[in-house]
């Protein structure tokens, strides 16, 4: 082990870089001005950005190859909409529609009062006028009539609520998604008491952009609405969720500008020193205004070639702040290791050399776990992760030119013992004199090494922290701690719920919320109604065989059940094929010819003529309806459209089962196949990568570890968070991968190469030299995203509370788990050569603690 050598990935790196660092210190101002003409430039893409956005909720949030598409598309070709003949039962999509739920406070609002309002408020809606159009001359139409709700059919005036209704079939009419919240009579299908009535209002599809201006009108119109008294209104349209969803980025715009705060105050708080002349302030800022940089150009770029911009993206500019301002730190700490008094050229090589690896391997992992987020289905995932992942290889590039060339502009300076600010020479202070300060003395270095005297907080490390974690008692605590860990990540896997709600991708304050809240409290008790439909052009519908068999399949969507439930309420079943053939039995309705000619005439009378495709005498294909029950979470929309498609595909007749919602609950089908995909596909990559750089069998088998071990405890404390497992988080679990790489790899690497004879003393070296930048580079990273957690939106919030498990679990794996699992497998560090360690230990092991540091933002 001790004859494991790395030299064939770092030897040619470091070569590069040592002469890439030389002639940046030779032109700096070259490397100053090229990168800001090119972010310049390619931040004229920003012009495009209104017209790249991309935040549809079925775009960007639903798979791109989902089976309900294509059971969409079967039935849009089979059974087109036709706005004149309208029937909400056969759409294939949501409709273009306006939607009102009224509440009572009371006990029934099935009252003269209360449907005085009721009558009011419908005739204030259909008064809406936009232009020269009006509700009738926009609406759909069903024999010349605007289609009118259901329970305006019923009780026809205000003092008719008397009227006996049945639920949920009030005759033929289907009530239950018009009035909610309902309580029967005793042993009887009749309304007692309701809670809820809602309104629908859909327009033709033929002018959208007169139907877009009437819904706003709409929304302004019912947002003014004043609570009427005895009710209360929520309201909705099929425009609301995209368009509150894209105001929902509104609230972080503000966060922007107070998280570069933090990031320049923490920077420049890291970086100074009480020395006029050693003092990185200015160097800090510039650190920060690279990352700005990078942000700029990677999202210029991706506009300019046509990307879609989901809103997503709106929390990468946090996260490259992050990575951007940790290579900030590596290359500070790499300058700080040369020659105080060496010439800016020869100190620069020496930065790029040493820096070389770290920032290099940082940045693959970093980039690689995001291009490899490009492989899920999701618009959402594959448009953060292509920003994101451009953003981190502008980031290398910006801090290897544009902050590398600032560096050796403030090496002159420092060279020339000016200061910090006024640029005016200060004098040196004597060896040994405590007589510097940060006004007019300063230029301080340690004498014996030449080099920038050491931070402090190294030795609370060595002297204090890393003793305590050895010691006996405190291993045993670590376990302890463990264990307890991985029980309650584990405990939280198995709890984990998936999939988005919709209502979730709007902002907090949206009027979407209590919509979808009413909604789900008062008309939960009856899901969608299912189209069954029969593909299949040479089915024999006249053969009773042949219809016995289709029956059977019918009868098998009734009995599903899940945990003793139904999924399908039994006789409630819409079949055209059922009426036909009880309307024929006085006929033959086994005879073809009977069978057929007799069809046309039957579908019209009957209003079925949307459900059966007929050509040339050949029914193509036809479809039913089965209604589905006890839905009200998204485990149950899970669970039902497995259900379904199951018992769809074991039925010997060629069946497609689909409702407009399954294009949202198809996130369910593979979401948690994708993530398993991309965490494995990720990890590997991760550890090639870390073999190259750390071709060991033992850290290897480390990096496996903490790898595996930091995923399932965020995935495990995600439940805990009141996270569910979608595409956004989906996002943030890529992100780990290529945050806990470097945790694990560095600290095993420099257990085992360290010089020290016991494994206790070879835990202290390592947390003596990794302790800081790993806190360090976590502080950083957490004050980038910690802006989020303010914003008034689940889907940042959610970046928010995943990245802090990220880098929470990353620290504590660095400086906690590994480390003490590490000296009960001290045999495996091997002991350096002491000659060749006295040489090259320093450097290599301030390179090895700073490479965390980048990941770990």
């Amino acid at each position: 082990m001790s004859g494991c050598n790395t030299d064939c990935v770092e030897k040619p790196i470091a070569r590069a870089f040592k002469i890439l660092g030389r002639f940046v210190g030779r032109h700096p101002w070259c490397f100053i001005l090229l990168p800001m003409f090119i972010s310049a430039g390619l931040g004229g893409g920003f012009y495009f950005l209104a017209d790249r956005e991309a935040n549809g909720i079925e775009e960007m949030f639903t798979p791109m190859n989902g089976p309900a598409k294509d059971e969409r598309q079967v039935v849009k070709e089979y059974f087109p909409q036709d706005d004149s003949d309208f029937s909400r039962l056969r759409l294939y999509t949501e409709g273009t529609f306006a939607s009102l739920i009224i509440v009572t406070p009371a006990a029934n609002i099935l009252t003269i009062p209360a449907f005085t309002n009721i009558f009011d408020i419908d005739s204030e809606v259909k008064a809406i006028e936009v232009e020269t159009f009006n509700f009738s001359s926009l609406c759909v139409k069903k024999g010349g009539v605007c289609v009118s709700n259901s329970i305006f059919d019923i009780v026809k005036t205000p003092n008719a609520t008397t009227t006996t209704i049945n639920y949920p079939y009030h005759g033929n009419i289907f009530i239950a998604s018009e009035i909610g919240g309902v309580k029967l009579k005793t042993g009887s299908t009749e309304i007692e008491s309701a809670k809820a009535i809602r309104l629908f209002y859909f327009l033709k599809e033929d002018n959208q952009t007169v139907n877009t201006m009437w819904l706003h009108k709409f929304i302004e119109t019912t947002s003014m609405m004043q609570k009427e008294e005895g009710v209360t209104i929520s309201y909705f349209t099929s425009i609301s969720r995209d368009e509150e969803f894209e105001k929902s980025s509104d609230s972080i715009i503000p966060l922007f500008s107070l998280t570069y705060a933090l990031a320049i105050t923490f920077s420049i708080t890291s970086c100074i020193r009480f020395d006029c002349v050693r003092n990185k302030v200015w160097v800090a800022t510039f650190g920060v205004l690279s990352a700005g940089m990078a942000v700029l150009s990677s999202f210029g770029l991706l506009l300019y070639c046509g990307m879609p911009f989901s809103m997503t993206v709106a929390t990468a500019p946090f996260l490259i702040l992050g990575i951007g301002v940790d290579d900030m730190f590596i290359m500070i700490s790499c300058w700080q290791q040369t020659q105080v008094h060496g010439d800016v050229e020869d100190r620069m090589a020496a930065t790029y050399k040493e820096a070389a690896v770290s920032i290099t391997i940082t940045t693959l992992t970093d980039a690689l776990a995001f291009y490899i987020g490009l492989l899920t289905p999701f618009g959402s995932v594959q448009s953060f992760c292509m920003y994101t992942g451009t953003a981190v290889l502008f980031c290398y590039l910006y801090n290897i030119t544009f902050f590398g060339a600032f560096l050796a502009l403030n090496g002159r300076r420092e060279k020339g013992n000016r200061h910090w600010l006024t640029c005016m020479k200060v004098p040196e202070p004597e060896e040994n004199s405590e007589k510097y300060n940060i006004c007019c003395v300063g230029g301080a270095y340690d004498h014996e090494t030449g080099k920038e005297e050491p931070m402090p907080i190294n030795n609370f490390f060595k002297t204090y922290y890393g003793p305590f974690l050895t010691n006996t008692w405190t291993k045993g605590f670590v376990i302890l701690l463990y264990v307890g860990y991985l029980g309650l990540s584990i405990y939280g896997c198995f709890h984990i719920k998936e999939g988005i709600d919709l209502k979730n991708l709007a902002a907090d304050s949206s009027y979407v919320g209590s919509y979808y809240d009413n909604e789900d409290e008062f008309f939960s008790e009856y899901g969608p109604n299912v189209m069954v439909v029969v593909t299949d052009s040479e089915f024999q519908y006249w053969n009773e065989s042949a219809r016995n068999g289709l029956d059977v399949c019918l009868k098998s969507f009734e009995d599903l059940k899940l945990d003793g439930r139904s999924l399908v309420a039994k006789d409630m079943t819409l079949s055209w094929l059922h009426i036909y053939v009880t309307a024929l039995e006085f006929t033959n309705p086994d005879d073809q010819t009977i069978f057929m000619n007799s069809l046309p005439a039957f579908l019209h009378q009957s209003g079925f003529t949307q459900d059966v495709n007929i050509s040339n005498k050949v029914i193509i294909a036809s479809r039913m309806f089965i209604q589905t029950v006890n839905v009200r979470t998204a485990v149950d929309e899970k669970n039902m459209l497995n259900e379904l498609r199951e018992a769809a595909n074991d039925c010997p007749v060629k069946l497609v089962v689909y409702h407009p919602a399954f294009i949202y609950f198809d996130q369910y089908a593979v979401i948690v196949s994708n993530t398993i995909q991309n965490i494995v596909v990720a990890t590997l990559a991760m550890l090639v990568i870390s073999l190259m750089l750390i071709p060991n069998p033992i850290c290897s088998l480390w990096v496996t570890f903490a790898i595996a071990s930091v995923i399932v405890g965020v995935a495990g404390f995600m439940s805990f968070c009141h996270v569910n497992l979608d595409s956004v988080s989906m996002i943030n679990l890529i992100i780990c991968i290529g945050f806990s790489v470097d945790f694990s790899a560095h600290i095993s690497y420099a257990f085992v190469s360290s010089n020290k004879r016991t494994a206790n003393e070879k835990a202290i070296d390592a947390v003596y030299h990794l302790g800081y930048p790993i806190i360090q580079g976590a502080v950083s990273t957490i004050l980038g995203v910690v802006a989020l957690s303010a914003a008034g939106s689940y889907i940042f919030r959610t970046f928010f509370k995943i990245m802090f498990l990220v880098i929470s679990f990353g620290v504590l794996h660095g400086i906690v788990f590994i480390p003490v699992f590490l000296t009960f497998f001290g045999i495996c560090g091997d002991k350096v050569d002491d000659k060749k360690e006295v040489k090259g230990r320093p450097i290599i092991m301030s390179q090895i603690g700073h490479m965390l540091v980048t990941q770990t933002g």
